[in-house]
Parts: C-alpha cells; sequence; structure tokens
C-alpha cells in the first residue's frame, strides 16, 4: 500500500436494484454461498456507506453483511468504509465507547478479520467537531491493533499488494462548498482550500503513475445522482473531467442513503452509490436514462474474477439486487 500525504501530518450498468425489508437476519449460510460464483478470484471486498447510527437498521444489516462474509466461498480482504461513518454526537475522542459498540463490536473480528479502509463524510467532520482527526488518528493511538484504517484524508490502495489488480485512490469530497451547502456555516465543517488544492494535484499525480489493470476512485459524495440529493455539481465540474481524462473504470460513493448504478452516455467511468449501510432511507427521485435508483438498506461486494471487475449490490435479506461487471477496455455488462 502507497499513501498520499496527510496535510496535518505530512478508485454499476443500466441498473436494477432490490426491495429492502429487515427480513433477512435469520438468513442461513449456506443459503447465501449457493449463490456464490466459482470462477477463480484475486481479490474480494466488501463496501458499505452511511452506517454510523448506531441505531437498529446499521444492527440488523451488521448481521446480515455478517453472514453474507462468513458464506463467502473467496473470503474477502478488506473492507471499504464509504464515510458517515459515525453520525451524532461522538464525545471521548479516542477512548469514546462508540468505537467498541459501533464498530469493533458492530463488525467483529470474527467475522471481519481484514483491514477497514474507510474515508471521511460530512457527518464525519459535522456532528462531532474535529471527529475527523480523532478518526485520522485512532490507529495510531491504538498502536495499530485495529482494523480501522484512515492513513490520510486521501491515500493509495494497490490490491492485492502482489500483482496487483486495482488501485484504489481514496479521497476526501468534504469540500467547503458542498457541506456548507448542506450543513450551513456552523461549525465549519469541510476540509481546508489548501488541503483541497494538495488532493487534487496528488490525485492528478497518482492517474499520471503507473496503476494497476483497474482503477477506482472512492469519494464519499457521489458525482452523479438520481437520489434525494442529486449531482454534485463541484464534483461533475472538478472531478468528472479528471475521471474521464485518465478513463478512471469506477467512482465508488455514498452520501445518498439507498443503492443505485449509473451509466451516463459518452463517459468511460461507471458511477456507483452504496449507501445503504444504516442510515434513515432517502426519497426517490425519477431516475435518468440507463440508470435506476432503489431506496434500500444493503451493502456492495466487489471483486475480480477472469480479468473483470465485478460488482454486487446486496440487499438487507443478504440477496443479490444487481450485479455487473467491467472489463480494462470499460466493456460491461450485467451478470446477473
Amino acid at each position: 500500500m502507497s499513501l498520499g500525504p496527510d496535510i496535518s501530518r505530512r478508485r454499476l450498468l443500466k441498473t436494477l436494484f432490490c426491495s429492502s425489508a429487515a427480513m433477512g437476519l435469520n438468513l442461513r449460510a449456506q443459503d447465501i454461498s449457493a449463490v456464490e460464483p466459482t470462477q477463480a478470484r484475486t481479490l474480494d471486498l466488501l463496501a458499505l456507506g452511511d452506517f454510523g447510527t448506531s441505531d437498529k437498521a446499521q444492527k440488523d444489516l451488521a448481521l446480515v453483511l455478517g453472514n453474507y462474509a462468513t458464506a463467502m466461498k473467496n473470503k474477502a480482504q478488506g473492507m471499504l468504509l464509504l464515510g458517515d461513518n459515525f453520525y451524532h454526537p461522538m464525545p471521548g475522542g479516542y477512548e469514546a465507547p462508540r468505537w467498541k459498540t459501533d464498530f469493533s463490536d458492530m463488525y467483529p473480528a470474527s467475522v471481519f478479520s481484514f483491514p477497514c479502509w474507510a474515508i471521511l463524510g460530512n457527518h464525519d467532520y459535522h456532528d462531532t467537531p474535529s471527529n475527523e482527526h480523532v478518526q485520522l488518528g485512532y490507529a495510531a493511538y491504538r498502536g495499530h491493533k485495529t482494523r480501522w484504517t484512515m492513513p490520510g484524508k486521501f491515500y493509495r490502495l494497490d490490491l492485492p499488494a502482489e500483482n496487483p489488480m486495482v488501485t484504489f485512490l481514496m479521497i476526501d469530497t468534504d469540500w467547503e462548498s458542498i457541506n456548507r451547502r448542506i450543513h450551513g456555516d456552523h461549525p465549519p465543517c469541510w476540509m481546508s482550500a489548501d488541503e483541497k488544492t494538495a488532493q487534487m494535484a496528488w490525485l492528478e499525480t497518482q492517474l499520471t503513475s503507473k496503476r494497476a489493470p483497474f482503477t477506482v476512485v472512492v469519494g464519499h459524495h457521489p458525482v452523479y445522482s438520481d437520489g434525494s440529493h442529486g449531482d454534485t455539481p463541484e464534483l461533475v465540474q472538478e472531478l468528472g473531467p479528471i475521471l474521464e481524462k485518465h478513463a478512471v473504470h469506477l467512482y465508488l460513493g455514498g452520501h445518498d442513503h439507498d443503492l443505485q448504478h449509473l451509466e451516463l452516455e459518452g463517459l468511460k467511468t461507471s458511477f456507483v452509490i452504496s449507501g445503504g449501510g444504516g442510515a434513515p432511507l432517502c426519497p426517490n427521485t425519477q431516475a435518468r436514462k440507463n440508470s435506476a435508483i432503489k431506496a434500500t438498506h444493503g451493502f456492495s461486494h466487489l471483486f475480480i474474477a477472469e480479468n473483470r471487475l465485478n460488482v454486487r449490490h446486496i440487499d438487507s435479506n443478504g440477496q443479490i439486487c444487481h450485479a455487473f461487471s467491467k472489463g480494462v477496455n470499460h466493456d460491461w455488462k450485467i451478470e446477473a
């Protein structure tokens, strides 16, 4: 894993989705494993966004996610946490009880025995002032004896470590104009202008460097969305052209509390939202051509099989609601 700088210290579809009832809590592992593919795999990851509510919805989905992870024939090698990791006040800093109740116990090491690579969401900045710094420093505070992994506000992962197939570029989309529109002025809850400038220069450098066959950029706010928040104008304007210029295969985010997948005419990049981790579901809007949206709790499963990047959305029953794959040359097809 190579890391980008941390200023303070210094990487799916015409779409179809599923229903969301919380009925899958007793789903047996063998029921889930029955849908597992048999292709030889080089990488399996889980992805979860907008989950840190502490409430029943988060707990229910955590059980389904645990059942799914246990049943996977090819065990996951990590999990991507897509921001809004902790909603609501979180007093106590590094010693906050919620580190145990809402992370280490909610997603126990007995099941999730792998790194959990996290990025920041707007609620991670807003709901508890300075909690973004706590999340950034938590692994070091614990002496790296934690699965929580956030080495910087933006950083790079090349996976698997040997002969990597995917380069993930993890970024912070908590820009002032974006979060000010959501939360207002108080308290200020965004990365600084200098951090944003450094991040964008870093991103351009990473995208012009040698990369794995597939590239995925991961940020909390969606570039394009048919959910209640809609497109993020700043990302469409500033980030979208960079993704296209460098032929990024996938942009993965959250923020809208649903599961989405958009393929936009003329663009190489697939846009995926996996924000169904437990926060209250968002109302739907009219889906544009070649996209669809469903308000459902769930998570995502990314894997490489037969030299294709595969993405699945999994609903609250542990069932596949949509699957598609993408080739290195940006061809894509629906798999389920």
